[in-house]
């Protein structure tokens, strides 16, 4: 019903429009006048245009006009990732904060470090075992890639306060990341977790997720990319 109401409107709308430009009947609208009204709005190009194609093939079938005006006309969308990021300032702030003395939850600094640095999904990092680190190298497997990820330092430190905080609460569950509710049973954290965690920096971590992948894909060939995160082509080739 909202897209009908949608619909309307833009024909509508688009009446008025032609009235103004001394039209009185749609057999004697051309795409340039289509294209004048689109051009009044084009952030809502394509949803107006989606529209008039509609109405017009309609009335083209059923001989109200010889013509249809708007089947030249398209559309171009914009390719590539258009969500939000962050800046290389805001970055620095967020990695000193999770790489210095100040005090937090160990989990804020290595999910935050996790996602900014190593494109950790929220899933990743719910399901991450201690089966999957290699304390030998400083080596991680999130869970679903094929390669071992050497961590840097500051997220290997974050890891570390993690494992210590693990260890203070006396549990057997075999994720990394446990919490109170988590601690006596053997599931992951919830992903309302992982969020929250971040809370006290008004991120989510797929802002942070996505602004490193934007990086790797500007850095790695798109197959280096894929092999790497354990991404699908498709969801690498979002961020080309």
């Amino acid at each position: 019903m909202k897209t009908i109401e949608i619909r309307l409107d833009t024909v509508r709308d688009l009446a008025l429009h032609a009235a103004g430009r001394g039209h009185r009947a749609w057999a004697s609208l051309t795409t340039t006048d289509l294209e004048a009204f689109l051009a009044h709005n084009p952030a809502r190009r394509a949803s107006w245009l989606a529209g008039l194609r509609q109405f017009f093939a309609h009335a083209h079938r059923t001989g109200a006009v010889l013509h249809n005006p708007a089947e030249p006309l398209d559309a171009p969308q914009a390719r590539g990732f258009r969500g939000a990021t962050l800046t290389l300032d805001e970055q620095r702030y967020l990695y000193r904060r999770w790489n210095g003395p100040g005090e937090m939850h160990p989990h804020e600094a290595f999910i935050g470090l996790a996602a900014l640095l190593h494109a950790a999904t929220t899933t990743e990092l719910r399901l991450l075992t201690l089966d999957h680190l290699t304390p030998a190298r400083h080596a991680v497997r999130f869970p679903g890639r094929s390669i071992d990820l050497a961590l840097d330092t500051a997220t290997w430190k974050a890891l570390m306060g993690c494992l210590s905080h693990r260890a203070s609460l006396g549990t057997d569950n075999p994720h990394f990341l446990v919490t109170r509710l988590t601690r006596t049973t053997r599931e992951p954290a919830s992903a309302a977790h992982i969020r929250d965690s971040l809370a006290s920096v008004g991120l989510l971590p797929r802002v942070l997720r996505s602004t490193r992948l934007l990086t790797l894909a500007a850095e790695l060939d798109i197959k280096q990319l894929t092999a790497t995160l354990g991404m699908s082509y498709a969801g690498a080739a979002h961020y080309v």
